[in-house]
């Protein structure tokens, strides 16, 4: 015969457990919702191709989306200009496992998207009304959308932020300054100064000569600069031998310059310092401390904006999201979180 001590216990175990079932199909059922495909018909894997209506015709982009989040969605907006999706890559390792719903997205000129040869089409403006094109698209609205643009993205998020403000929830500029001139300045007296002095000039002199297809030039490069200041990681994730390829360098060329040591195409004079104060929404500025970008710059960015955040990665270069990972996604994923709980500043 059971003691009185087991009968009393019986209820509260069977209690236990059934709290212990529910939860645990609670958690099953976020997880299963997640990975559950909204898409109807034909699946594609989350891509979706989206006619995009320019000054010049109609022309494709290619976009896709990982997992399933009402609630917190982000578009990447990549580097270059001219550059792709790839370097994203390292999002699939941290984003999923927090529920966190992202779409990798090719800009016009860009990998899987169209390749139109009018370089009428390559302004910044331009790429801001092909933003918002995607967001309608894709559905995307002030109750979930998140717009992360890294290095010319940065430029691109921004932008969009200043005119269409009123559809975000949050927004992250990663690695990149509100202000090109200033950007320049940095490269030069900052980071040239911290080669030596011999490999300087030789570079000098080979930009002097406007030889920038002169193989010499990137050797020099590589080892003093990209392997500095663009991502420390030896050797370099598969991803960057997959992306750097496939750069479209007609339009990089024609915007950024024949490098990213200094700037010198459409995008130089490029500066919004005195018009951050205009960005209302939740605003996280991230940027390494061995950038090709100004950390103390990127941090002066979210004093500026209304609700502003920083994060700075002590080990990373400007591919944060590569060389310092443990900084960088923590610190990405817990502001995106923190907006969603309803924090608008100062998150980290």
């Amino acid at each position: 015969m059971l003691s009185a001590t087991i009968r009393l216990a019986l209820p509260l175990l069977s209690l236990l457990a059934l709290l212990g079932c529910q939860q645990t199909t609670s958690s099953t059922n976020e997880a299963s919702t997640y990975t559950q495909s909204p898409e109807t018909g034909v699946r594609t894997g989350g891509v979706r191709v989206i006619p995009i209506k320019t000054p010049s015709g109609t022309f494709n982009v290619w976009t896709k989306r990982v997992g399933n989040n009402p609630r917190m969605k982000v578009l990447l907006l990549h580097g270059g200009p001219g550059g792709n999706h790839v370097l994203f890559e390292s999002f699939e390792s941290y984003f999923p496992a927090e529920d966190i719903e992202f779409y990798y997205y090719d800009q016009l000129g860009s990998l899987n998207s169209d390749h139109p040869a009018d370089s009428t089409l390559w302004q910044t403006p331009r790429f801001v009304e092909e933003v918002e094109q995607v967001r309608q698209a894709l559905g995307l609205t002030n109750d979930n959308f998140y717009l992360l643009g890294h290095s010319w993205g940065g430029i691109l998020a921004t932008e969009y932020a200043l005119k269409y403000q009123q559809h975000l929830k949050g927004l992250i500029i990663s690695n990149m300054m509100s202000s090109c001139p200033e950007y320049g300045k940095y490269a030069e007296e900052v980071l040239a100064k911290q080669m030596a002095p011999k490999v300087l000039a030789e570079i000098r002199a080979i930009e002097a000569r406007n030889d920038f297809a002169n193989p010499r030039y990137m050797e020099l490069l590589t080892p003093n600069f990209y392997q500095q200041h663009v991502c420390r990681l030896k050797p370099w994730p598969n991803a960057f031998d997959r992306a750097f390829p496939q750069m479209n360098s007609t339009v990089y060329t024609l915007m950024q310059g024949p490098s990213e040591f200094g700037i010198s195409g459409r995008l130089a004079k490029w500066d919004r310092r005195a018009d951050l104060p205009k960005i209302n929404v939740p605003t996280l500025t991230i940027g390494g401390a061995h950038d090709t970008m100004d950390p103390k710059h990127m941090q002066w960015m979210a004093t500026q904006v209304k609700n502003g955040t920083s994060l700075t990665c002590p080990d990373g270069s400007h591919c944060s999201m590569w060389d310092d990972q443990p900084h960088y996604f923590p610190g990405l994923i817990k502001f995106i979180k923190g907006v969603d709980a309803g924090q608008t500043k100062n998150i980290l």
